[in-house]
């Protein structure tokens, strides 16, 4: 109890990242390059090297087309302005580069560093370097300068004048700027539909057809708790939920509820009984002698792929088609969210969330935060606080500020299971007593990654593939962990690789499986509800809303009241 106290007190200054496991990483980084003389000799000669070039670089760079001496990495855009093509910005740039490349090859390929420790270290080493880059002050920026010159400074003023909003917002547990203007219920989340059930869990929400026959079997959406589920109900534009009722589908999608202190004990078998597994069962009930079309996003996905595996080895046999949407099975090479789970890191945090009962959804946003600084932290500061712009508000961007909380034992169990012991990809995770297997799955599957997924890395989705023996539809479609799934039809840019893998048809490693997957151009949405067509029945009567006679009437207009909770 002592110790947890104490982990719990220092933890507001540590940002709740473990001091133990990076004090761990530096040392075993630092001791075996301290014992490797020809590494530290091609460090040596990697630094003088640098210094030859940028010297050298330097003498030219007043010229005009002078060559780089480092280009910047495909994905960094933030040398991008004409600007910084100018004197003295080019040789400040291109110092920084130079000082980048140096310390990544510092921080990898050192022998005998194990490699959780070197991602550690490398990503540590990537986050300095990125705080301190010349873009992100006003005397090194050129684009900043050149701005407060045609303004008089009001570029600065406005910034400063950002920045106090967004401290005073903060401090008072306000959203961000403009997400006012997405409000649940009224702009977003707005597909009509009734909650037709409510356990202290879950609410269950069936939406209203939009069509005059529909296709028999329905669809379950299981959402991840670690987000609010109208993610696959934005605006109608953007919303999922709607595609699929206008194409003549029967909609459930569950709303978790965000849990508090006194849900401190709920676990993962709750979260399979009182969500998955009860929600199956009013689906079943409302719409008796169809199977059911389930799809699971995120974390939602593992959590049905457990039901659905655990449902197979008792010959239940209600599911029609299984839908994986960035969902990982196996956690051997879950990206860059491993940097933050060791058994130190983990430890540290079931201390946190001991002392409050749950995971702070702030402490959870900032971790997925830094996997992406660049983009997420260090160019919205330049655009908020330098150059005093305020980018528009989206649909996507409020959802995100709309966080959820995880309760204690749950996450610890998620953590543990899944990412420290890879249970259920091992065949170790029990379901009433027994350990479940991929393996039982009868039913065909549809598999979704993104191509710059930092949650759920598309090669660690792509291993459902290793664990399963039946008909697989797997599909790597462009963006994010969010953009990617959030992408609707007409958006220009947007693509997609497919390929179906037969139950009996040979493995293909992800390299292999890109250069073998055919490309479309569009969002994957039509795809996928073709494929969802051809596992359904003929179009046919509408169900009815609810079952009044099951004890199952309407609650409530959706998006019921779990999804407003803070």
């Amino acid at each position: 109890m002592l110790d947890r106290w104490a982990h719990t007190q220092v933890s507001p200054f540590t940002r709740g990242v473990s001091t133990a496991s990076l004090r761990m990483a530096f040392e075993d980084w630092l001791t075996h390059l301290s014992q490797n003389p020809a590494e530290q000799l091609k460090l040596l000669q990697l630094a003088l090297q640098s210094v030859q070039q940028w010297t050298s670089y330097a003498a030219q760079a007043q010229q005009r087309n002078c060559k780089l001496c480092i280009e910047p990495m495909v994905h960094d855009t933030r040398f991008e302005h004409p600007s910084w093509q100018t004197w003295p910005f080019n040789a400040i740039s291109q110092s920084f580069l130079l000082t980048q490349q140096w310390w990544q090859e510092a921080t990898t390929g050192v022998r005998g560093v194990s490699p959780h420790h070197e991602s550690v270290v490398n990503f540590a080493a990537r986050q300095c370097l990125d705080m301190v880059s010349p873009a992100n002050f006003v005397l090194t920026n050129p684009e900043v300068l050149e701005c407060t010159q045609k303004t008089m400074g009001a570029n600065l003023q406005q910034g400063f004048q950002n920045w106090l909003e967004d401290l005073q917002r903060l401090q008072a547990g306000q959203a961000p700027q403009g997400a006012e203007a997405y409000q649940v219920g009224r702009d977003v989340a707005i597909t009509p539909g009734q909650v037709i059930y409510r356990n202290h869990l879950i609410e269950l929400i069936q939406y209203t057809p939009s069509t005059d026959q529909v296709h028999p079997e329905p669809v379950l959406i299981v959402p991840s708790w670690i987000m609010k589920y109208y993610i696959l109900d934005l605006s109608p534009h953007n919303s999922l939920i709607k595609y699929l009722v206008d194409h003549g589908h029967t909609v459930f999608a569950m709303s978790w509820a965000n849990p508090g202190s006194d849900d401190r004990d709920l676990d993962l078998d709750d979260y399979l009984r009182m969500g998955v597994m009860d929600a199956l069962e009013v689906v079943c009930a409302v719409v008796p002698r169809h199977k059911v079309h389930a799809v699971g996003y995120c974390l939602g996905g593992t959590l049905l792929a457990i039901a659905a595996a655990a449902m197979a080895r008792e010959a239940d046999d209600r599911l029609a088609s299984l839908t994986l949407v960035a969902a990982q099975t196996d956690f051997t090479e879950p990206g860059e969210l491993e940097l933050f789970i060791d058994d130190s890191q983990v430890a540290y945090l079931e201390d946190i969330m001991w002392d409050r009962g749950y995971l702070d959804s702030s402490q959870m946003a900032g971790a997925f935060q830094w996997m992406n600084s660049n983009d997420l932290i260090w160019s919205r500061m330049l655009k908020n606080y330098l150059l005093g712009e305020r980018p528009p508000m989206s649909d996507l961007m409020a959802w995100n500020a709309d966080g959820t909380r995880l309760p204690y034992r749950m996450h610890a169990e998620y953590l543990r299971r899944m990412f420290l012991k890879n249970d259920l990809a091992s065949g170790r995770y029990p379901v009433n007593g027994r350990p479940v297997a991929l393996t039982a799955i009868q039913c065909p599957i549809y598999a979704i990654g993104t191509v710059r997924d930092h949650v759920a890395p598309w090669r660690s989705v792509h291993k459902l593939h290793l664990l399963t023996n039946v008909d697989t539809t797997f599909v790597l479609t462009s963006g994010g962990h969010n953009v990617g799934i959030v992408n609707p039809p007409g958006v220009p840019g947007r693509s997609f690789h497919v390929l179906t893998r037969l139950h009996d048809g040979p493995y293909l490693d992800p390299d292999a499986w890109w250069q073998a997957a055919a490309l479309h151009e569009g969002s994957w949405w039509p795809h996928w509800q073709a494929w969802l067509q051809t596992q359904s029945g003929p179009a046919g009567p509408l169900p009815a809303m609810g079952a009044t006679d099951l004890g199952l009437a309407p609650l409530g207009d959706a998006p019921g009241q779990y999804v407003l909770e803070n």
